[in-house]
């Protein structure tokens, strides 16, 4: 893997601005339209039904992120979702707590049955619940995954023909057929609320830049995680708590460029799991 084409790709997002459409989790909107502005893209949060298709026709990528999930947000996302494959534009969908309630979880496989996703990001109980293995799942976060990661996420990726993030200490990306695994980030990254789904606003600026949205998911996984590593340890000092990390977090997303990525990129790639 060329690790400069991934790294350009922030480029490309700065000079394109893509208007990124959110539905998404009310907990954490403010810090998703932070961090889309501050990696370039342009952030519009429009949840009414009666909207959201007409919204989708002015952007260049959709986000669907199931974190306080409604049934009018549901019939918003199926809409949203169904203009943007007509349109012919990215949909990063979050299935936030999927496994966690019914309610939940077949939400998220309607959307999957009646829209074409092209990247699916979760943490590995969510991830493997969609797979259809057994995971633990407590509230939003992950618990107990029996199942292989990154088999399940190449095992989702296949059934869905589409790209899958699975998030954790060591970020795994895959289409089935291709696979990279992102080292970077910073334990502190996991001390505030919305990391996830911050992270899938940074997917969904990357997505409309890049041809291949593997390598945009690729891209948009090692940006965020190395801003996340910078915010951590800005100046050789480290934030003195959660509160100082996020800002500097968003301070190093702002600052970030080419070159710091392709300084820093962690990124590997691993072989197709025999057994799919």
């Amino acid at each position: 893997m060329e690790i400069r084409t991934f790294a350009e790709l922030l480029n490309r997002v700065r000079e394109m601005r893509p208007l990124v459409h959110h539905i998404t989790n009310t907990v954490t909107i403010n810090d998703c339209a932070n961090i889309t502005l501050h990696t370039g893209g342009a952030p519009v949060m429009a949840h009414a039904p009666e909207e959201v298709e007409e919204m989708v026709g002015l952007a260049s990528s959709l986000v669907l992120n199931i974190g306080m999930l409604t049934s009018s947000q549901v019939a918003a996302m199926l809409l949203a979702g169904k203009q943007a494959n007509r349109r012919g534009i990215p949909v990063v969908l979050d299935p936030v707590g999927a496994g966690a309630t019914h309610f939940r979880t077949e939400s998220v496989r309607r959307i999957l049955e009646e829209v074409q996703v092209t990247i699916v990001k979760g943490n590995a109980a969510e991830i493997a619940t969609l797979a259809g293995e057994r995971a633990e799942v407590r509230g939003v976060d992950a618990g107990e995954v029996a199942a292989d990661p990154i088999q399940a996420a190449q095992t989702l990726a296949r059934q869905l023909s589409t790209v899958v993030v699975v998030t954790g200490k060591t970020d795994i990306i895959t289409d089935g057929t291709r696979t990279a695994c992102v080292d970077n980030g910073h334990h502190m990254m996991g001390c505030i609320t919305g990391t996830g789904c911050m992270g899938a606003s940074v997917l969904g600026c990357f997505a409309p830049v890049a041809d291949d949205p593997w390598i945009a998911a690729v891209a948009a996984v090692t940006a965020y995680t190395i801003a996340g590593e910078i915010g951590g340890e800005i100046g050789g000092e480290s934030a003195d708590g959660p509160g100082s990390f996020k800002w500097r977090f968003f301070d190093a997303m702002a600052g970030l460029n080419a070159e710091k990525i392709a300084e820093k990129a962690k990124i590997r790639q691993v072989a197709p799991s025999p057994n799919l």
